[in-house]
């Protein structure tokens, strides 16, 4: 048995399709018929408008008394093969007597071609209003119309056979225009195959216009994934090898049989709370990145759930957020701004600076979110030693750590250097009006209308 899949989407066009170009055939048959039975008409009509010119012509030669024009007309007529009805003067003549019933209603009235539909047959009349010798006389000229209609039926049952056929080629071929335009997805199919089982990494296909949207945000998702799973992988190896040495000594010092007095006992603790520290940061490091992720995020709502965050992580500092709101456009508090910078990397570059602001603060970070329709600018200030002038092109340097007193490896600020650098944005290290660290940070950004889900 034949499976239909009715939320196929060649299925959905065929049946479309092949329904307007059924509507479309339909109504050209029926316009056919129509217009054919007037052209019909009209030229009937013709006819015997020239038939009723040529007979009051006739009648209206010579002074002959009106009984005389009535037998006139009864003998002319003898050579056609029309009805007639002719009043003159209140006497009337026909050529047909048992149809004088049905035609005498028609007498009245001016120049009228129309139908009439006998008792067996359809007539076609004409109805012409005359003056012969100052009286008024009325002429109706009526043919069959059937033999007519027959022949016109015939050939619009043909022309409707042919038209079936013509939409049957048409279906046919809006088929083989569907298969052919639906190949790319296809293709796509293929290619995301492919990459599911690892033998292809970016989606290479050529594709419509239509498309091109769709195959640019893929190719961009596996970039991003990309880039994460190296940021992940570099992270998860720094911090082995954070942690392989400390563990090392610790089971060499268990394994010994040498007595650990208190000295060794406060080494050894020591080395413990460092692993217990690197831990806790990477897993600060985590809930940075938060629950959620897109290509848009709302900066403000998401700075605001970072500051709340590190409120939490560092009760001793006052975190603060100051939203400049005549640079917002949509509200007066920003929350509803949208801009085109992916959720986890603007929580991750937010995250990265407070949490070293925090580290180093003694009392206070400040932090500044200003956007506009063309960048996004955000400035961290913090109250602590800060750093000196000439050591500020060396932050974000891979590993380098300029201070040993906080647990890490040195690579929060060169993700961030990363991250900036890869939204063409700007990062400037400088001196805070409290005496701390100003880390400011500019990316260009577009403010677009998500998707509503």
């Amino acid at each position: 048995m034949l499976h239909i899949d009715r939320r196929s989407l060649r299925f959905r066009l065929l049946t479309r399709l092949g329904g307007v170009a059924l509507a479309v055939v339909l109504l050209a048959w029926y316009l056919h018929g129509f217009f054919l039975h007037q052209l019909a008409q009209d030229f009937l009509g013709e006819r015997l408008k020239d038939e009723a010119t040529h007979v009051v012509t006739l009648l209206k030669q010579g002074d002959r008394p009106a009984v005389e024009l009535l037998t006139a007309a009864r003998e002319e007529y003898q050579v056609f093969h029309h009805f007639y009805v002719l009043r003159i003067a209140g006497q009337t003549s026909t050529s047909h007597p048992a149809m004088l019933t049905t035609l005498m209603p028609l007498l009245a009235g001016s120049d009228a071609l129309f139908t009439l539909q006998d008792q067996q047959h359809p007539l076609l009349v004409y109805r012409h209003t005359f003056q012969v010798q100052g009286q008024s006389a009325q002429l109706l000229i009526a043919e069959n119309f059937s033999p007519v209609q027959q022949g016109l039926d015939r050939v619009h049952w043909w022309i409707g056979g042919t038209a079936i056929l013509l939409w049957g080629v048409l279906v046919s071929l809006n088929l083989l225009a569907v298969r052919r335009g639906l190949r790319p997805l296809m293709t796509l199919g293929h290619q995301l195959k492919e990459l599911q089982a690892g033998r292809r990494k970016r989606i290479a296909l050529e594709a419509p216009s239509e498309l091109d949207s769709l195959v640019t945000q893929l190719n961009h998702l596996l970039d991003e994934f990309d880039r994460r799973l190296t940021r992940s992988r570099e992270s998860v190896a720094n911090l082995s090898h954070a942690l392989k040495t400390p563990l090392a000594a610790l089971a060499q010092v268990l394994r010994g049989r040498r007595p650990i007095d208190d000295v060794r006992r406060t080494k050894m603790l020591a080395r413990v709370e460092s692993l217990h520290a690197q831990l806790a940061a990477e897993l600060q490091r985590a809930r940075i990145a938060g629950p959620r992720a897109g290509q848009a995020t709302r900066p403000v709502e998401e700075a605001e759930r970072l500051i709340e965050m590190f409120c939490g992580l560092y009760p001793e500092r006052r975190f603060s957020l100051e939203v400049a709101s005549s640079e917002v456009g949509q509200s007066s508090s920003g929350a509803s701004s949208w801009v085109s910078i992916e959720t986890q990397d603007f929580t991750e570059m937010l995250g990265i600076v407070l949490d070293n602001a925090g580290k180093w603060s003694r009392q206070q970070v400040r932090c500044r979110l200003a956007i506009n329709a063309t960048t996004l600018k955000l400035t961290v200030d913090d109250d602590g030693p800060g750093v000196p002038h000439e050591e500020h092109d060396r932050l974000g340097e891979r590993g380098r750590r300029l201070d040993e007193r906080y647990p890490g490896y040195g690579l929060g600020l060169s993700i961030l250097a990363q991250l900036v650098t890869h939204y063409a944005g700007q990062l400037y290290y400088s001196s805070a009006p409290e005496g701390g660290l100003r880390v400011e940070m500019t990316l260009p950004v577009n403010q677009p209308t998500p998707i509503q889900a």
